[in-house]
């Protein structure tokens, strides 16, 4: 005994119909309309194990009994549609993630509602880029209660009439960047150790520790090279002072959370980079993308999801 529905109406009313190129041909007594055998292909459903299921193409066309171009063409339905959030009033997040050197995904996230508002692909982020994003924002009747930046310079005074938090994430990599996890004397491994508990301060207890460790260490900052054949020698750490100033710089920045109770600014950009984490999990299963392919898996895994 077996069962048959048409494919059209859905009826049971169905009976053989001979044979095409050795495939069952059936007819529905219904509709009256003729389909041939076998599994049909969902096109949906392909392209969701291709987003989800982190199948690549080699191994759809296994699975669905296709050459790997039908999925290809299959996976070319995949179709973006920018979607305007409802929500109007937020707090944003901006960053820039990248493949490569000239391929870049630069975000601008609300804070709260884990909902990706604005994006573009670019080859190095710029600050016309991310004022592009806030003017869209903008067009589109958001209200900007306050922005969540990383560490590009010129950004923030762009931005000036919003309270701008500096991302302390970020800030603890630049430190790290010019003192390195290790450093080697006690001024530098002191200011290190300063910025990594940076979060679990509050601002006043951080801004006092950070001035008694000037206090402390100026002569180390300022020493210069000993060499009386120069007229103004180099300073001795320069990579120490990097660092001091990158903080002092940044200062006013750092704690705008802490300034503005009332709007729920984070501190960090770290929901931003488990944002990023995910979606290079996605794409890295499927290496060896062109440009346009990759673009279209990032749209629609992010369409899915964010």
């Amino acid at each position: 005994m077996w069962y048959k529905k048409c494919f059209f109406c859905g009826s049971s009313h169905v009976v053989k119909n001979g044979q095409r190129k050795q495939v069952q041909q059936y007819k529905c007594k219904d509709c009256g309309r003729q389909f041939l055998g076998g599994k049909r292909r969902n096109k949906q459903q392909i392209i969701t194990d291709y987003i989800e299921g982190k199948q690549t193409r080699k191994q759809l066309a296994e699975k669905y009994g296709v050459s790997i171009r039908t999925i290809e063409r299959d996976l070319e339905e995949m179709r973006y549609v920018q979607k305007v959030s409802k929500d109007k009033e937020v707090v944003i997040q901006m960053d820039t993630t990248y493949w490569g050197r000239n391929f870049g995904l630069m975000v601008i996230k609300d804070a709260y509602r884990n909902k990706l508002l604005w994006r573009k692909y670019v080859k190095y982020e710029t600050i016309a880029d991310y004022v592009e994003g806030v003017y869209w924002l903008r067009e589109h009747h958001f209200t900007i209660y306050g922005i969540v930046i990383d560490g590009l310079r010129g950004l923030a005074e762009a931005l000036k009439i919003y309270p701008i938090q500096h991302c302390q994430f970020h800030q603890m990599m630049t430190i790290r960047h010019y003192l390195t996890g290790n450093p080697d004397i006690e001024a530098s491994k002191k200011l290190l150790s300063l910025v990594n508990n940076m979060t679990k301060m509050n601002k006043e207890s951080f801004i006092e520790a950070f001035d008694r460790w000037y206090l402390t260490y100026k002569e180390v900052l300022n020493e210069r090279v000993h060499d009386r054949r120069i007229k103004t020698p180099p300073y001795m750490r320069p990579k120490l002072r990097s660092a001091y100033f990158s903080i002092k710089r940044n200062m006013k920045r750092l704690w705008t959370f802490y300034d503005y109770t009332d709007r729920i600014i984070p501190n960090t950009n770290n929901g931003l980079e488990s944002i990023f984490a995910d979606i290079k999990s996605k794409v890295r299963v499927h290496s060896g993308l062109t440009r346009a392919h990759r673009m279209k898996l990032i749209d629609e895994y992010i369409s899915r999801h964010y």
